[in-house]
């Protein structure tokens, strides 16, 4: 399955049904991120899925294994689609959200666990002079991602840049969920490593999460159509 998530990065719950009545009849999958939720709590996520929308929760936890078990067991009674955490928590800890996620479900389908690799933010140089990892980027991205994938989980955060590394390391059905999603006319915003949504088709990642380039425009419902023709080919 691949598709196009659509980063609902609003301040508030008005702002953010008001955005998606647009989407009335097409009903993309949506992403609620930090801002959002610490903002308005899991009624937000409760409403949007019953609106009929696929929800990606990025909040990308990462804490002692016990906590991250035991909070992901509530995510997934929320009744996500998706959701993740930072692969730098040790395979033990991604392991412990699996566990969690299933525990939530109580027999429903388990959301899709993704684990963050390096943000699209975060470049190489930056990454070697502020975190101390003196290594090659793609190095750290494809071995993080062995880890999720030793610990269960079903893919990675990547910058579309890696995916294909990703794929190669572990696998074609190892998804891969790409932000840095850029056109060439457009800016980039604080994202530093980037694609465009046909790039991305062409490396063969699973899923693009696109924000200001769909959010920001006057007809976002015409920007997200051209985002999902040049990714889909619909």
């Amino acid at each position: 399955m691949r598709d196009v998530i659509i980063a609902c990065d609003f301040k508030d719950k008005e702002t953010t049904l008001n955005f998606l009545k647009k989407f009335e009849g097409l009903n993309p999958y949506v992403k609620i991120g930090m801002e959002l939720f610490y903002g308005e709590g899991p009624d937000i996520v409760r409403e949007i899925k019953a609106m009929g929308y696929k929800i990606f929760l990025d909040l990308k936890l990462h804490d002692i294994p016990n906590t991250v078990r035991k909070a992901m067991a509530n995510l997934a009674r929320l009744g996500v689609d998706m959701t993740n955490v930072h692969a730098s928590g040790t395979v033990a800890m991604m392991e412990a959200a699996k566990q969690g996620l299933i525990e939530g479900a109580e027999g429903r389908e388990v959301p899709i666990l993704i684990a963050v690799t390096q943000l699209t933010s975060t470049s190489e140089e930056t990454m070697q002079r502020d975190l101390l990892i003196p290594e090659k980027i793609e190095n750290v991205v494809a071995h993080y991602a062995q880890n999720a994938q030793k610990a269960g989980l079903d893919g990675v955060v990547c910058s579309p840049l890696e995916a294909e590394i990703v794929k190669k390391a572990c696998g074609t059905d190892f998804k891969t969920v790409t932000p840095g999603i850029r056109y060439p006319d457009g800016d980039k915003g604080d994202q530093a490593r980037v694609t465009t949504p046909m790039k991305a088709r062409e490396i063969g990642t699973d899923f693009i999460v696109v924000g200001r380039p769909i959010t920001a425009q006057e007809d976002p419902v015409a920007a997200y159509l051209r985002v999902r023709k040049d990714f889909l080919g619909e």
